[in-house]
């Protein structure tokens, strides 16, 4: 903490400056002297500040789209958000890892080198348990994997490879490959232990049980993108890709939707005495005629018109109109033209 003067030592700097005991350049260059910053020569700062701060919007971008792919994947309520975010050497990173663990070598093309996306063992076993149809929970007592839960863990990962491409979309077109799973941290070299990573902690929650996601970024594979990770050009590239790319990614996912379709044969008016009396055989004429056209809904509004029919051995309705925007009220029957 700064030393606060009184006013009697302030009075005296001040008569000593106007008097010219004291020069203020002497001052000035005193006080350069006396800034002295330590430097680890083991643990070089890589990254600056500003760097250290894109990532960390990067990533919390990433886990906002990890919390809704997985959500949907694991059918279940999951919560991920950006825990901490450091840099250390290589080593430091392995060793603070407990054996077994979960570690996923990726290759971030076109980036030359690997990083990898680690998963606590009470996280990994959380998630094969819910795939594999229990409510998600964790095992007591750690153990490695199985060739079974390997290629499950391996489907969570390849899964999440798109939200990396969306997370990194705005510094550079990523394309991860996956390369392999290690249960040894100490057996996976990707590479020298005194090199520096950025190390990026994840706290993901899957129902009540909780667990930690780390991804490893050596400074090797980020270095020929380093000038990139700056607050300015994320967000310049953030609004150009939000166009174009956007729309592209919003339509595949639209095109991949399942949505409900119904076709109306026709309506009735019966009481419920009749209803109640209805019997096996018994008809009900409704107010269709069989030359109409049958009105398509698509969840609650008619967007086609057309005649009923078979292929093959299932009953089908053949198109035979389109219904265009503001043409359709409230789908009732006398909305229904006639065959031409």
């Amino acid at each position: 903490m700064a030393e606060v003067l009184s006013q009697s030592e302030i009075d005296s700097l001040i008569e000593a400056l106007s008097s010219g005991t004291i020069k203020v350049d002497e001052v000035i260059s005193d006080e350069k002297k006396k800034k002295v910053k330590p430097y680890d020569f083991r643990r070089p700062n890589k990254f600056s500040k500003d760097q250290l701060r894109t990532l960390v919007m990067l990533h919390e971008n990433f886990a906002r789209l990890l919390t809704t792919s997985l959500s949907a994947y694991l059918r279940s309520m999951v919560r991920v958000q950006v825990a901490s975010i450091d840099q250390l050497t290589y080593d430091e990173f392995t060793k603070s890892l407990s054996n077994p663990t979960v570690m996923n070598v990726i290759a971030l093309k076109p980036l030359e080198g690997d990083i990898i996306i680690e998963f606590s063992p009470q996280l990994a076993f959380a998630i094969i348990d819910r795939l594999l149809g229990g409510t998600g929970a964790t095992i007591e007592k750690v153990r490695e994997l199985t060739d079974i839960e390997l290629t499950v863990i391996k489907r969570v990962v390849l899964k999440m490879f798109g939200n990396i491409q969306e997370a990194w979309q705005a510094v550079v077109d990523l394309q991860p490959v996956y390369q392999s799973t290690e249960l040894n941290p100490l057996f996976t070299q990707i590479i020298p232990p005194s090199d520096m990573i950025v190390l990026v902690t994840l706290d993901v929650r899957i129902g009540e049980t909780f667990g930690l996601m780390n991804i490893c970024l050596p400074y090797v594979v980020l270095e020929p993108i380093i000038n990139r990770l700056n607050a300015q050009f994320w967000f310049a590239r953030s609004g150009q890709h939000s166009n174009e790319q956007s729309i592209s990614a919003i339509q595949h996912r639209l095109e991949q939707a399942k949505v409900r379709v119904v076709v109306e044969l026709g309506h009735a008016n019966i009481t419920v005495g009749e209803l109640m009396e209805l019997s096996v055989g018994d008809v009900i004429q409704l107010d269709q005629h069989v030359n109409q056209f049958l009105p398509v809904r698509i969840g609650n509004h008619v967007k086609f018109m057309g005649s009923p029919g078979i292929s093959g051995s299932r009953m089908a309705v053949q198109i035979g109109r389109l219904i265009q925007e503001g043409e359709e009220d409230n789908g009732s029957p006398d909305f229904i033209s006639g065959r031409d």
